[in-house]
Parts: C-alpha cells; sequence; structure tokens
C-alpha cells in the first residue's frame, strides 16, 4: 500500500468525508420552513465557517451560494493538493470547468444586462480564489474585471490573454445577428472536454477509469441535447451541430433515434442504454419540464461511477470520487435552495435531489 503514490491521498481524503452532509441532513434541510433555517442547520456542518464569514454582508439564497461555492472550492482544493506529481495535471485540467461555468456566467450577465453585484456572487470561488485558479489562469479580480466590461464583445476580447478569446472571437458577428449566447457557451464547454480528454493520456495505467467517468459525462449532456431539441422542434441538423465528440455516443446517434415522434418516444429509445431516463416522464407529462430526465441522468452516473471508481481506491479514481461527491453535494444545497425560493413543496424539491437516493 506504502508503494502507491496515492495511498497518501486516500488517507488524508477518508479524514474529510464526514464532512459531507449524511442523507437525513440533506433530507432535514428539504424540510426546513425558509432559507434562514437551512443556513442556521448549515452553520453546524462543514459550510458553517463559510456563511458565518458572509452573514455580515449577504442573507438569504444569496449567503448560502457564497457559502456552498466556497466550501465546493476549499474540497477542490483539498482533491488537487492530494493528486500525485503525475495526477495534478488531470485534476486541474478537470478544474478548468469552474473557470467555464464562471466564464459562461459572465457571458449570460452581460448579454441579459444584469449588474456586477447581482451576479459576482454566484461565481464559484472561495473568499479571493476561484475554483479554476488550480487549472487555469484567471483569479477573482481578473473575474471581476471581466464583470467590470461594457459588454459581451469586450468581455471576449479581454479573454484573449488567458487563451478563451480565441475560441469566442470567431463566433462574436454570429453573436451579434442572434443575441444567442449558447454558441458561445458551447464553444467553451467543447474546448474544454477536448483537452480534458486529452491530458487523459495513459502514464500510470490508471487513467482509463477517469477516461470512462469524463466520456459518462459527455454522454449525459448529449442526451440531454436530444431530448431539448426534441422538445422545440429543433431539426436534427442542428442537434448533430451542437452534438459535443468524445462520448461514448456516436454523433450517428442523432440520426438512429432523432426521428422519433416526441419526446417520450425518444426516452423509450434511449432507455436499453439509459433505463433511468424514464423517471422523468411524468414531471415532464405534468409540467413539460426536462429537469425530471437532467436529475435521472445526473443519479444514475452517480451511483455507477461512485461504484465504479471506488473499487480502485489506491489510484486517480480516489479523488475524482472525492470531487464527485462534493458536486452532487453543491447540486443537491442549490436545489433545495432554489425550490424553497420558488415555493416548490418538500416532496418536489426531494424528487429532484441525488444524495439521497444513492
Amino acid at each position: 500500500m506504502s508503494g502507491s503514490p496515492y495511498a497518501s491521498a486516500l488517507g488524508r481524503l477518508k479524514a474529510h468525508l464526514p464532512s459531507f452532509l449524511s442523507k437525513d441532513q440533506v433530507t432535514r434541510l428539504v424540510g426546513a420552513p425558509d432559507l434562514a433555517e437551512i443556513a442556521k442547520a448549515l452553520e453546524t456542518t462543514a459550510y458553517g465557517p463559510a456563511i458565518v464569514a458572509a452573514a455580515s454582508s449577504y442573507s438569504g439564497a444569496t449567503l448560502l451560494e457564497i457559502g456552498i461555492n466556497r466550501t465546493f472550492v476549499q474540497r477542490n482544493r483539498q482533491a488537487y493538493e492530494s493528486a500525485s506529481f503525475a495526477g495534478k495535471p488531470i485534476v486541474g485540467a478537470y478544474l478548468r470547468r469552474w473557470d467555464i461555468e464562471n466564464i459562461s456566467l459572465i457571458l449570460s450577465s452581460k448579454a441579459q444586462g444584469r449588474t456586477i453585484t447581482e451576479t459576482e456572487s454566484f461565481l464559484v470561488s472561495s473568499r479571493d480564489t476561484p475554483a479554476g485558479l488550480f487549472a487555469g489562469v484567471l483569479t477573482i479580480d481578473e473575474f471581476r474585471r471581466l464583470l467590470d466590461q461594457p459588454s459581451l464583445e469586450a468581455v471576449a476580447s479581454a479573454l484573449v490573454p488567458y487563451g478563451y478569446g480565441a475560441t469566442l472571437l470567431p463566433l462574436l458577428e454570429g453573436y451579434g445577428r442572434t443575441h444567442d449566447i449558447f454558441p458561445l457557451v458551447q464553444a467553451l464547454e467543447r474546448e474544454y472536454y477536448a483537452k480534458l480528454l486529452s491530458s487523459l493520456l495513459f502514464f500510470q495505467g490508471d487513467e482509463w477509469v477517469v477516461r470512462q467517468f469524463v466520456q459518462g459525462e459527455i454522454d449525459a449532456r448529449n442526451v440531454l441535447l436530444l431530448l431539448k431539441g426534441k422538445d422545440g422542434d429543433q431539426p436534427a441538423d442542428v442537434v448533430g451541430d451542437r452534438w459535443i465528440d468524445g462520448g461514448t455516443l456516436a454523433r450517428a446517434t442523432v440520426g438512429e433515434v432523432y426521428g422519433a415522434r416526441d419526446v417520450p418516444e425518444l426516452v423509450k429509445s434511449l432507455e436499453p442504454r439509459f433505463p433511468t431516463l424514464a423517471e422523468g416522464l411524468v414531471p415532464y407529462h405534468d409540467e413539460r419540464s426536462l429537469t425530471g430526465f437532467e436529475v435521472a441522468l445526473q443519479r444514475d452516473r452517480a451511483v455507477k461511477e461512485l461504484r465504479r471508481m471506488r473499487a480502485y481506491p489506491l489510484s486517480l479514481a480516489i479523488l475524482f470520487t472525492y470531487m464527485l461527491l462534493a458536486e452532487v453535494e453543491r447540486g443537491d444545497l442549490r436545489r433545495i435552495i432554489y425550490g424553497k425560493l420558488y415555493g416548490f413543496p418538500a416532496a418536489r424539491i426531494e424528487a429532484l435531489l441525488v444524495l439521497p437516493q444513492l
């Protein structure tokens, strides 16, 4: 055991596992009467220090968002710092996803004319350290300077020195015609996944486990793309153009299944590969919402990946197990917060959670 470069990482990260919320704690948060009670309950958990530190300046959903994001980044830091020399570039490439999320948030903010104050609290950062710092080149001050830019076009130009501008600038002319930021965000995502997969070269022999993990995420995104396209009555060529390569589902899948008459028929054709998709049919019929499909995919993937990666504890997989647990918890907490904010009943919120059903 001592010969593995991940023996110490296993010990360090296992020591932090008790800081994750239990299923019972998550269920109690769902039953809390309001956001103030949720904040109070989280003060006794790993989120407490960040919530208390921000409580003098923020309240409500904003306070919780800041506390959750700061704690989330700290956990990512723990995973990154636990990586071996060979593993750090891979974990770093993975953590660039939060740079992409922050940049996408800023682009959306500029497109919708939101203020700096409305946007900054949603950045995935820990005090003055954004999550992507361990992977990319943008600091929190640089994100703030992006928020200060007068327009989306100015943001794209300001990103040139950091390697993201080259992806965005060729798309600005199209944005000027349509004011649709989706092509910009997807271009960033495509570049992110391409670089992440290229980082997963075989060096120690355990990288294939994480490669499968990433491919599973790409597959889930592409399935949602199919469902969104069918729900929005988009032609097959539009869906194909938006496909993210690198997963196990080939782009040809669009031609094979997209001829379905509607979303339920499309779900039926995808069920042999994604059997849990059917869980989203009831909320889709009741509310015409695709959220149930998204949660079903996330839950199924979390179950499979956690089971598979835990079988390789003395490898790179232990770091991704830890980061996946952190992502699942962050996602569930945000669903609880915004479910409460929009007045959803407890039963509806609980149905959208991943952790209690793992």
